[in-house]
């Protein structure tokens, strides 16, 4: 049976019914009885039990009370609510377990003035609490009247389980309080809003707070039914979408579509397991095989989805080489592999104890620079194959675009990923020897600039959550040994160059040409063209004729051309039938070839006025610069020519300024340079020459025109000038000195802090070379001009 009010009986009301001042007394647990309504109750406490035994002894009138807490069993008078409702049993049974059930409606409110006794059961004194007369015609009560039918119509129609014999009641019921009293007993109201409409006695109090209460439920029901419409639709739309979708697949196996795309969609999952994805990577992928298990299987973005599965299960997220930490090893490849690069051999070295002693620790990036054919590339494949990892190499020369470090998004058609994921899914490994080559050729413009985005590649803070743009996760690059490679540093961003640890490699000498010819270029050649050592022998002075006369670099690529041309040359008289050894002398490389294509580089013959001999560093090696000075009448006006860089002509306005700020002390007349022009030009003008270190060499040349003492022919001379006279250190001292030894001069004038970098000089050069180190330009003027009288003595 319900709680809620199942009619209003007209054969019981009040009139017919004499109610005594003391009745016994039942307490109720969360439910408020109210006048005229009937409601079924089980009884199961005893003192219960007895009250309603004993009301049905006398006069079937019990008065109910509302507990203030329900989970009281043995409640006392402070715990019931003072007013409740006198009420008549109207049928009671017995059931097997002890407990009876009751059919009660209630008749009057009641006010418990003191209980009279509270054992064997409850008993209390009540005062009667009449209804209070409503003026007739009112019309605030009929429109509160009206208000409350439709209310309770409205609660209907929204969900609320009232019967219709109450709803059919409330129609036609003219009572206000009545009504009231009805709509209250069936709004299921928590029991203090339910006690507050039955203890209210003021009737357009209790019409107003039974309207509030109905308009609070109507508001209540409204949000309800909204929530469980919403409920509803996304129901409703997944199990429309589960229903298409379970078509769909009906509709594939009819085609033969639906088992290659199970298996397609199976085989993705398979290779995820097997690449070992992070856990981004793998939501990401669940999420598009989902996408497009959904599609047609030849629609355009289902071959976009699929190629993004092909590229994410193929990258290696987990499957790594193991280092070869042998350093012994690692030693014994780099001297097979490389002539010389100890410096660099040692670095290498070093970074395979650290990763020995801490498996875990960092590598660091490492940048190659020098000039072409040093062995920057394949120094990069030594340390890939010391290390027992593959090797990967892109080239970086000319890229503009971003994208082609980033990768493309995927909106775009034919998006890929960048050229650094793309090494990595062609190395197959996670942890290869990355070469970025020409580093220094990158370029930038309206697309970004790629040095801004290997920043993140290349720094071990960061690059361990590398986002490229066409995967849309994070790779971890943190495992990858980078190298960078570049011919100089000056066009390298900064902040991408601070990144690296810079390792320049100078140019070879003409001995470590030789030895490095004979240990790798013939024998690589030889084998490429077809012979074998028992058909052709270079001999040394071919060989160095060829170093010498053939080329002029600073690496080795030419060298190797002209040694493949001498090969070919050998091969051709073999294919014609010759079986002996043939014997390459420098008068058969000259047959082969052709004349000399350079001339030896030579000191200058002869002592002469205004013709220095400087040395000069470039991307390809030192060389020897020769500069000339020639005085003319004229009004103090200096001119440059020969491709001359801005720094070079700043040098050649500070040597100038100089040489007339201490005429005095070198024996010119004060006022000759206001009455002479000075025209300096350095030879082989087409090719442009830029830098500091030719500031005492053009001040010697200045100052030899000037005074008209000679230069010594013997000497070649490197050095930055400042106006006070102070000789400033250079760089590229290694390659100047061998390019002055080349060219037979063997005194050499260096700055005085430049001292140092002769340590890295090779040990034949330092023997064979004379050097002199000088702190101002009186020294360098002392030590590069003759005195007139020792020049009329020699001649």
């Amino acid at each position: 049976m319900s709680d809620n009010a199942t009619g209003v009986p007209t054969e019981i009301t009040e009139e017919v019914i004499h109610i005594p001042d003391i009745l016994p007394v039942m307490a109720v647990k969360d439910v408020v009885l109210f006048p005229y309504v009937i409601v079924p109750l089980s009884v199961g406490r005893e003192k219960s039990i007895k009250a309603v035994d004993q009301a049905l002894a006398e006069n079937r009138l019990i008065l109910l009370v509302t507990q203030r807490d329900a989970t009281l069993d043995d409640p006392t008078a402070e715990d019931l609510y003072e007013v409740g409702c006198v009420a008549v049993i109207m049928r009671m049974l017995k059931l097997p377990d002890g407990n009876i059930r009751i059919l009660v409606q209630g008749l009057s409110r009641a006010r418990v003035e003191y209980l009279t006794q509270t054992e064997p059961f409850l008993q209390a004194r009540l005062t009667r609490l009449d209804e209070p007369e409503l003026p007739e015609g009112d019309l605030q009560v009929e429109a509160f009247v009206r208000s409350v039918k439709e209310g309770l119509e409205k609660v209907t129609n929204l969900g609320k389980q009232i019967s219709p014999e109450v709803m059919l009641i409330a129609s036609n019921l003219d009572e206000p309080l009545r009504l009231a009293d009805l709509a209250a007993s069936n709004l299921s109201l928590k029991v203090p809003d339910a006690q507050n409409v039955l203890e209210s006695l003021d009737a357009m109090t209790r019409l107003k707070m039974v309207n509030d209460l109905l308009a609070r439920e109507i508001s209540l029901l409204e949000m309800q039914q909204e929530i469980s419409s919403q409920v509803r639709g996304e129901m409703d739309k997944s199990q429309r979408e589960y229903f298409l979708r379970q078509q769909m697949k009906t509709i594939q196996k009819e085609l033969g579509d639906g088992e290659d795309l199970e298996q397609e969609i199976e085989e993705y999952r398979q290779k995820a397991e097997e690449a070992g994805l992070s856990t981004e990577a793998q939501e990401e992928l669940e999420k598009q095989i989902k996408r497009l298990s959904s599609m047609h299987p030849d629609s355009a973005e289902s071959s976009v989805i699929r190629t993004w599965l092909d590229w994410i299960t193929s990258l290696p997220w987990s499957r790594g080489t193991e280092d070869n930490l042998d350093i012994v090893r690692a030693r014994e490849i780099l001297d097979e592999d490389h002539y010389d690069l100890e410096k660099i051999k040692d670095r290498i070295i070093e970074f395979l104890a650290v990763r020995k002693l801490r498996p875990d620790s960092k590598g660091p990036i490492l940048c190659f620079v020098g000039p072409p054919g040093v062995g920057k590339t394949s120094l990069g494949r030594s340390i890939a194959r010391a290390l027992g990892r593959k090797f990967i190499r892109i080239s970086l020369g000319g890229v503009r675009d971003e994208a082609e470090i980033r990768g493309h998004r995927r909106t775009y058609v034919g998006a890929l990923p960048g050229r650094i994921i793309q090494g990595i899914h062609q190395g197959g490994t996670a942890n290869p020897v990355f070469m970025l080559d020409e580093v220094d050729k990158i370029g930038a413009d309206f697309r970004g600039d790629p040095s801004s985005a290997l920043l993140e590649v290349l720094d071990p803070e960061q690059n361990s959550t590398f986002r490229d743009h066409y995967l849309g996760v994070a790779y971890d690059l943190s495992k990858v040994l980078f190298i960078a490679t570049g011919n100089v540093t000056d066009t390298i961003q900064p902040a991408f160059l601070d990144r690296m640890e810079v390792i320049r490699l100078s140019g070879y000498t003409e001995e470590e040409k030789l030895e490095i010819a004979r240990r790798h270029l013939i024998p690589k050649q030889v084998q490429e063209n077809g012979l074998t050592d028992d058909l052709i022998e270079l001999t040394t002075p071919a060989l160095r004729l060829l170093v010498d006369g053939y080329t002029r670099e600073a690496g080795l690529r030419n060298l190797e051309r002209q040694i493949g041309g001498v090969c070919r040359k050998v091969a051709v008289e073999v294919a014609k039938g010759r079986t002996q050894r043939r014997r390459v002398t420098p008068p058969t490389v000259e047959r082969f070839l052709g004349p000399r294509v350079f001339l030896p580089e030579s000191q200058l013959k002869e002592d002469r006025v205004g013709v220095v001999t400087g040395l000069a560093y470039t991307p390809y090696g030192g060389d020897v610069l020769f500069v000339e000075a020639l005085a003319l009448p004229g009004k103090g006006k200096l001119t440059l020519t020969g491709s001359l860089g801005d720094v070079m002509k700043e040098s050649a306005e500070a040597a100038l300024s100089y040489a007339k700020a201490s005429a005095r002390g070198l024996g010119i007349a004060r006022t000759w340079f206001d009455s002479h022009n000075i025209h300096v030009h350095v030879p082989a003008g087409a090719i442009p020459k830029d830098g500091p270190s030719a500031g005492v060499t053009i001040l010697a040349g200045i100052v030899s025109a000037a005074s008209g003492r000679a230069v010594r022919h013997d000497l070649a001379m490197t050095g930055e000038i400042t106006l006070r006279g102070e000789v400033l250190p250079v760089g590229g001292i290694k390659e100047k000195v061998l390019a002055a030894l080349r060219a037979g001069v063997r005194d050499i004038l260096l700055p005085a802090d430049n001292e140092r970098d002769l340590a890295d000089l090779p040990p034949r050069a330092r023997r064979k070379a004379r050097f002199k180190f000088v702190r101002d330009a009186g020294e360098v003027l002392e030590q590069a001009l003759i005195k007139k009288e020792k020049r009329q003595a020699s001649n």
